[in-house]
């Protein structure tokens, strides 16, 4: 079966991101301006509160807003970004980032990021912007 454009730039994308796999990202769903990812929270990830370090949600979070906007084959970038935790993620959680496209230009797109964890609890929102470069992703 052949993938779609947003599985071939995605798995270009993941391939090549140590992070992601760093931070054992599993790829759940994507499409056109979608990315569904799936993580497990380790000890080693908490703070000194002993709760999950809040870059990690936004990591992961950050990680979805790559593929999304990168899903229509052209190769797009951050320019803005912000996250509300609004729960605490504790180290066995499974962490659930749901990345939709709100805005899409010819020169940004505009994407809502919701975490939940395994309970289908909202644990942060996060909002990012794009800029969508003129460069095709080779796939």
């Amino acid at each position: 079966m052949k993938k779609t454009l947003a599985s071939r730039v995605v798995d270009s994308m993941y391939n090549n991101d140590p992070f992601s796999q760093w931070l054992g990202i599993e790829r759940v769903e994507e499409g056109p301006g979608l990315s569904v990812l799936r993580m497990s929270v380790r000890p080693e990830m908490s703070n000194g509160l002993g709760i999950t370090h809040g870059g990690i949600t936004y990591s992961l979070a950050d990680s979805a807003l790559a593929f999304a906007s990168n899903s229509h084959g052209r190769k797009a970038v951050s320019i803005e970004t912000s996250i509300s935790h609004i729960a605490p993620v504790h180290p066995g959680d499974v962490l659930t980032a749901v990345a939709q496209e709100e805005h899409l230009s010819n020169k940004t797109g505009i994407y809502k990021v919701t975490v939940k964890n395994q309970d289908g609890k909202a644990v942060a929102l996060f909002k990012g912007t794009v800029y969508r470069t003129s460069k095709e992703w080779e796939v």
